[in-house]
């Protein structure tokens, strides 16, 4: 899909995040971070983030701490997702849970452990000072009640109520596309790119984010369970809101051809080809 210069920011994070476990002295808490942080995953938000970087003759190297940051971030998502509060899925990536594997206390503390994890990290990047306190308040916003969390609640609220095309956007926004977007952006912060890049950055990276959602809620009726890492039909027996029960299956491909077009439509219009960013698109079957 990406890449071989995008693919090579892989080793390079994962470096950084086990040097970052190294230093957590509690085993049992650092074991249960480490489980589900190498436990697989595309990599897509330190790669967006990198990516948009290297784009803009910015230094990989200083930025690996805010890449680093982003996996952190989406993993402790992914484990209080799991939950049995929440979506209670026994699958991720193909493995057990977190809380199938070290119980429901341990995975929560291991959630709550990366989320102070990625704010550490974040704040070892190399770059100004005022270019980092941009860069945290976008992570913290992304992260917080008016992105992620908030999407959460948007999608439990939902459940059993029939969402409009405008309610389910916002609720992918927020939930999916929060984190996506902001990788990208720290990227165009860090990268120092012009204003007008940075809005045409950010309309690919908002196009992205809610094509990949619309990818996955398509990916959950279609693909088996072996070959998501994750249970099939969850969505249908949790009865949510997605775009295949909105629109069909037709519908949904369709809507994600949009937005992958309207993503490549915002990178023709940077200032400089950008064939990093442009790789990411064919991620989607559309």
């Amino acid at each position: 899909m990406l890449k071989p210069q995008t693919q090579a920011y892989v080793p390079k994070v994962m470096a950084t995040l086990d040097a970052h476990l190294n230093t957590i002295t509690t085993k049992p808490l650092q074991e249960a971070m480490r489980y589900s942080l190498f436990a697989g995953g595309k990599r897509l938000r330190p790669l967006l983030l990198l990516a948009t970087v290297a784009s803009f003759g910015g230094s990989v190297e200083d930025c690996l701490p805010a890449a680093a940051a982003l996996e952190c971030l989406h993993t402790y998502s992914l484990i209080h997702d799991d939950l049995p509060a929440m979506d209670n899925d026994d699958l991720r990536r193909g493995k057990p849970t977190s809380h199938k594997q070290f119980g429901e206390a341990l995975a929560i503390l291991a959630g709550d452990g990366l989320q102070s994890s990625a704010f550490d990290l974040l704040s070892q990047t190399q770059t100004t000072p005022a270019q980092l306190v941009t860069c945290l308040q976008l992570f913290a916003q992304a992260v917080g009640a008016n992105g992620m969390v908030g999407g959460q609640v948007l999608d439990i609220e939902g459940e059993h109520h029939h969402l409009t095309l405008a309610q389910l956007k916002h609720l992918h926004a927020l939930k999916t596309g929060a984190l996506l977007a902001t990788a990208v952006d720290m990227g165009a912060v860090l990268a120092s790119v012009s204003e007008a890049d940075a809005a045409n950055l950010h309309q690919f990276a908002a196009s992205f984010g809610l094509a990949f959602q619309i990818q996955d809620d398509i990916n959950d009726r279609t693909k088996s369970t072996q070959a998501l890492g994750k249970t099939a039909n969850k969505d249908i027996a949790e009865a949510k809101n997605t775009y295949p029960a909105l629109l069909g299956l037709a519908g949904a491909r369709k809507a994600l051809a949009e937005q992958v077009q309207q993503a490549n439509d915002a990178l023709t219009q940077l200032s400089r080809p950008v064939p990093e960013l442009a790789a990411f698109l064919t991620y989607f079957d559309a």
